[in-house]
């Protein structure tokens, strides 16, 4: 069971590309089976939300296998096309940041629902400090779930200050690695190539 105990209903919010460089930086993949029924154990949970950009390469959307399990499986997903930019140099580069999405939405979710006193962050990306101080106004607590154990760390140093708990990802491999053969490891899992992934300083 994760260490993040909490009577509070409990909304998780999951960057899903800035997650994916997390564990790649770390050497392993979530079983999201797992990670579904760890948190579920751990707390009050009302929902899971998974955000991520969809890339489409020659008329097949990768992360779809990925995707369809989640949102068949307990998840919420967000998401949105992402953006494939030319540069003038002939350089191919997508970008599909859902910070945005992720901001807006914890705020809409906690103002609809007063209920929510409790809400993980599964990201280490700084841009969040601002929409944790607003959620925390709220009266809301903050779990921030990323790692500093990687180097450089995955998670801004401000963020893990600013959340009134922080969870090492390193620390959860032995309850949430996914198996060499398992149900969604045909994924692909492209999420590498998607976003340019804000990381610490």
């Amino acid at each position: 069971m994760l260490n993040i105990q909490n009577d509070d209903k409990t909304i998780v919010l999951i960057d899903g590309a800035n997650m994916y460089a997390t564990t790649k930086s770390l050497g392993f993949d979530i079983d999201f089976s797992k990670f579904y029924h760890e948190i579920n154990q751990s707390c009050n949970l009302l929902r899971i939300y998974y955000y991520t950009a969809l890339v489409e390469d020659n008329d097949r959307i990768l992360l779809k296998p990925l995707v369809d399990w989640l949102t068949y499986n307990n998840y919420t997903m967000v998401t949105k096309p992402a953006k494939v930019i030319i540069s003038s140099d002939g350089v191919r580069k997508i970008k599909g940041n859902m910070d945005v999405e992720i901001a807006v939405d914890a705020i809409d979710i906690v103002a609809s629902n007063p209920l929510i006193g409790h809400v993980i962050l599964c990201t280490g990306d700084g841009d969040f400090i601002s929409l944790v101080k607003v959620l925390q106004r709220r009266g809301v607590k903050v779990t921030v779930l990323s790692s500093i154990f990687t180097h450089p760390p995955m998670c801004a140093d401000d963020l893990r200050k600013q959340a009134d708990t922080f969870v090492e990802l390193n620390d959860l491999r032995p309850l949430l690695e996914l198996a060499k053969k398992s149900y969604h490891r045909e994924q692909e899992h492209p999420e590498e190539i998607i976003m340019e992934t804000n990381v610490p300083d």
